[in-house]
């Protein structure tokens, strides 16, 4: 049974993406999150469930997260509500815990609108 000690309501969490894009580049960045997908994933429905999330987080350092930790990331990026989280949906959720690259990503993207509006103004 578990009690509510062993249940960690903030994990220990150090955003490592930024520093993975600016050393690896988008495309070697969106690379490492496929594989980390496919470590967490269920191999036999290509999806990550529950089941083979709680069994192999540990591999990327995520042993500390209680059940309810786990149940609500799955919950955060599963967009199609079918209960897991395909490719996809898991590099989605990625940029989304990732304040710092969500900010960076919107700075580029107003650039590159601004960018637009001058060239169709011309």
């Amino acid at each position: 049974m578990a009690s509510s000690q062993n249940q960690n309501p903030s994990p220990n969490f150090h955003d490592y993406l930024p520093l993975m894009a600016h050393k690896l580049g988008g495309d070697g960045l969106i690379g490492e999150l496929c594989n980390g997908f496919n470590l967490l994933m269920d191999s036999e429905k290509g999806v990550i469930t529950f089941d083979s999330l709680k069994r192999n987080s540990a591999l990327l350092g995520l042993q500390d997260l209680s059940d309810d930790d786990l149940r609500c990331m799955l919950k955060e990026g599963d967009f199609d509500c079918d209960g897991a989280l395909n490719q996809m949906e898991f590099c989605v959720l990625m940029f989304r815990l990732s304040p710092e690259l969500m900010e960076e990503s919107r700075f580029l993207l107003e650039e590159a609108l601004l960018q637009e509006l001058k060239d169709f103004s011309y």
